[in-house]
């Protein structure tokens, strides 16, 4: 950093028409370079202003807070990451519902005392999860649905540090770009969006539903979309992390490179969508439905794909049709990131472009026989878990090629 602020005096020393430190008394020329007087209280470098000022800091230069403003967006889209894969793990061991209260401060001390956990215990008892699925569960039992919700919340406390207080700090120190405070901004207001969100859904659970026997569950609405704020609060933290970082290529603007391009665009919008209806089909259990591939049963359309009215429906909330349309989304997303990668070959395209089409591909097939082997296998915790964090992956690949085939501004 001392380096990147303050250049060797010797590499500084043999420079043409600089004054370090110095005011400038009068305008001269030397070796063809003009001065202009400066009025009074005007200083001729940044180290004048901060010394003169007493604050002591320079501001980094450009390109140098670039680099650590996008790692600090790559870091940051690692704990969204790590969010999800957390979250998706305490839905596949129907954790979610074992914290039936919020408080930002207040629930981050874990019951310690034998009371305590007993008291814990007690108001769980009190809502329909215990009374309908959990209602022999032992202390035990609950203390490990209870850390596992504990842990979420808490590591989404860890997201929101990760973005609010190094922002803050880049802010005061001048590193943000007037358009990427406005980017920050919101990834920070998304943040605190996505806390809400989530006690939102939780909610849903643990409301009392006297006409209804089905099992305790969080709707599968505000699962949904508390799993698609994550998923878009990933996706612009990543993509404006892969922006600073890695330096465009300056790709001729030919009329395949053009269609080549929308074409990973509507991929990846593919992909984000395939990943979203995962959540239908975890809130709904619909990967019991029909455990068998490629056929649904004995059929290829199953007969109760349209039993709810209206039709529309059945797309939100019949576990056969949630199914359904899952696997035609997924098959869809492979078959797209086949042919992109095969066009990607016709163009002649830069060795990291090229990297980002063959990871894309392999992902795309690593993800499509991991969801065929969890269907298959009747959703185990295990595989599931790795299924769900292999849509993360796969949305990754796809960002980073549409970042790598982006316009280069004029």
């Amino acid at each position: 950093m001392q380096r990147l602020l303050f250049p060797p005096f010797r590499a500084l020393k043999g420079r043409q028409c600089l004054q370090l430190l110095a005011p400038r008394a009068a305008p001269r020329a030397q070796c063809d370079c003009i001065r202009r007087p400066l009025r009074p209280g005007q200083y001729s470098t940044i180290s004048e202003v901060a010394l003169q000022s007493g604050r002591g800091t320079v501001s980094l230069p450009s390109k140098a807070a670039e680099q650590v403003v996008g790692r600090w967006l790559l870091v940051c889209s690692g704990t969204v990451a790590g969010a999800v894969i957390l979250g998706g793990v305490t839905r596949l061991t129907e954790s979610g519902l074992s914290m039936v209260d919020w408080h930002l401060i207040k629930e981050m001390k874990p019951p310690t005392s034998q009371e305590e956990w007993e008291a814990e215990f007690q108001r769980y008892q009190q809502f329909p999860e215990f009374k309908i699925l959990n209602h022999d569960m032992t202390l035990t039992e609950f203390k490990f649905i209870w850390y596992m919700e504990y842990s979420h919340r808490m590591w989404g406390r860890l997201v929101g540090l990760a973005y609010i207080l190094p922002a803050a700090y880049f802010w005061r120190k001048g590193w943000l770009s007037r358009g990427m405070k406005g980017r920050v901004l919101a990834l920070c207001g998304l943040v605190c969006f996505q806390g809400l969100l989530g006690w939102y859904m939780v909610k849903s659970g643990l409301e009392e539903k006297p006409d209804s026997h089905d099992i305790p569950r969080v709707s599968q609405y505000r699962l949904a979309a508390h799993l698609g704020s994550a998923l878009v609060l990933y996706c612009a933290s990543l993509w404006t992390s892969l922006s600073l970082l890695l330096p465009p290529h300056k790709l001729p603007e030919t009329r395949a490179l053009l269609w080549l391009r929308r074409f990973a665009h509507g991929t990846a919008g593919l992909v984000f969508l395939t990943a979203l209806s995962g959540a239908f089909v975890a809130g709904l259990d619909a990967g019991l439905v029909y455990n068998s591939f490629p056929k649904m049963g004995e059929s290829w359309i199953p007969e109760d794909l349209f039993t709810f009215s209206p039709i529309l429906r059945n797309v939100f909330e019949n576990p056969t049709t949630v199914q359904f349309d899952h696997r035609i989304l997924g098959i869809t997303s492979v078959t797209a990131i086949t042919v992109l990668y095969f066009l990607s070959r016709r163009i002649p395209l830069p060795r990291r472009t090229k990297m980002a089409a063959v990871t894309l591909l392999a992902l795309a097939y690593t993800q499509v026989g991991l969801g065929i082997s969890t269907l298959l296998m009747y959703v185990p915790t295990p595989l599931a878990a790795t299924h769900q964090s292999g849509s993360l992956a796969l949305l990754t690949g796809a960002l980073w090629l549409m970042n790598e085939l982006r316009r280069v501004p004029k």
